[in-house]
C-alpha cells in the first residue's frame, strides 16, 4: 500500500501531484462558496457600530482592538473571497492560499463555534506544505516526491477526523440509541417553519413525515441509522487507501457527508465539502 511504503521511505515515495491539485481546486471552491455565504445574512454588516457583535468585541478584546478588527472586516471579507477564487484558478496558489488561511482564521476572533474553520485552516496547512500545487487548470500527473508529505498528512488528518467523530458517537448513549437524531428531525419538523434561515436545513419532506416524530419505530430506525454511521466512519480510511475498495468507499462518503449536509446545510458545507474533497489523497496514482 502505497501510504506505507511513503511513511517506510521517509515520504521520498513518488505520487501524482495531480491528487493535491485537484483537493486545491476543491478547498478554493468550498472556500469560495463560505466566503460568499458568510457576506450575506447579516455578515457583512457584522462589526458595524452599536452591534452586539461590536460590543461583544470590545469586551473580549478593548475596545482600541475591537475597532481595529471592525475597519479590517470588510476589507478582508472582499480580499480572502478574491484569494479563494484565484486559489481555485491556481493563481499564485501559494500566495492565495497564504490569503485565504488568513481570512479564515479571522473567524476565530467572532465566531462561538469555529470547528469548521479549524478543519479549514489544518486541511490548508497540508495544501502549504506541497510543493506542487500546480498553475493554472492544468493538472500535472508526472510522479514525483513533491508532495509526497503533504499527502500522506492529508490521509492522516482525515482518518483522525473519522475515527475520532466515531470515537465520540460511540460514547454518546443519546447518538448511539438513535435518540439524538430523531429528536434533531422531530424538532425540526415541528419548527420548520418559524425559523429564520428554513433553506439552511434540507431534510427531505419523506424523512421528516414518516421518521419525525419520535414513535418507537422512528427510534430503531435511527438506532440502525446511527449503528451505521459509526461502521462508516470507522471504515472509510482504510477503505479508501485500498484499491480494489475505494470506488465504494467514495460513493458511501459522499452519499454519508450529502445526508449530514441535509440536517445543517450551511454549518456543514465546509466539512463534507472538504472532507469528501481529500478523498483525492487517499491514491498516489
Amino acid at each position: 500500500m502505497w501510504f506505507f511504503d511513503a511513511l517506510a521511505s521517509g515520504f521520498q515515495y513518488p505520487t501524482d501531484p495531480g491528487r493535491l491539485q485537484w483537493f486545491r481546486i476543491v478547498f478554493g471552491t468550498v472556500c469560495t462558496l463560505r466566503f460568499a455565504l458568510s457576506i450575506g445574512q447579516g455578515g457583512w454588516n457584522r462589526l458595524i457600530p452599536g452591534s452586539l457583535s461590536l460590543h461583544l468585541a470590545e469586551q473580549r478584546f478593548g475596545v482600541r482592538r475591537a475597532h481595529l478588527l471592525a475597519d479590517v472586516y470588510r476589507p478582508a471579507l472582499i480580499l480572502r473571497t478574491a484569494a479563494a477564487v484565484t486559489l481555485t484558478a491556481g493563481l499564485l496558489p501559494h500566495l492565495s492560499l497564504l490569503l485565504v488561511l488568513a481570512g479564515a482564521s479571522m473567524e476565530l476572533l467572532y465566531l462561538k463555534s469555529p470547528n469548521a474553520i479549524r478543519y479549514t485552516l489544518l486541511t490548508g496547512g497540508c495544501l502549504l506544505l506541497a510543493g506542487a500545487l500546480g498553475r493554472g487548470p492544468t493538472i500535472d500527473h508526472t510522479p514525483s516526491t513533491a508532495n509526497t508529505w503533504a499527502q500522506c498528512l492529508l490521509v492522516l488528518i482525515t482518518t483522525d477526523i473519522y475515527w475520532n467523530s466515531a470515537w465520540q458517537k460511540l460514547r454518546s448513549p443519546q447518538f448511539r440509541t438513535g435518540l439524538y437524531l430523531a429528536q434533531w428531525v422531530h424538532v425540526l419538523t415541528q419548527v420548520r417553519e418559524q425559523l429564520p434561515y428554513r433553506r439552511q436545513f434540507a431534510v427531505p419532506r419523506f424523512i421528516r413525515h414518516h421518521l419525525g416524530n419520535l414513535t418507537g419505530r422512528d427510534l430503531r430506525v435511527w438506532q440502525l441509522i446511527a449503528a451505521a454511521v459509526i461502521v462508516t466512519e470507522i471504515a472509510l480510511p482504510p477503505a479508501l487507501l485500498i484499491p480494489a475498495t475505494m470506488p465504494y468507499a467514495i460513493t458511501t462518503g459522499v452519499g454519508m457527508h450529502a445526508a449530514f449536509t441535509c440536517l445543517k446545510a450551511r454549518q456543514l458545507i465546509t466539512f463534507s465539502g472538504l472532507t469528501v474533497g481529500t478523498y483525492f489523497a487517499f491514491t498516489a496514482s
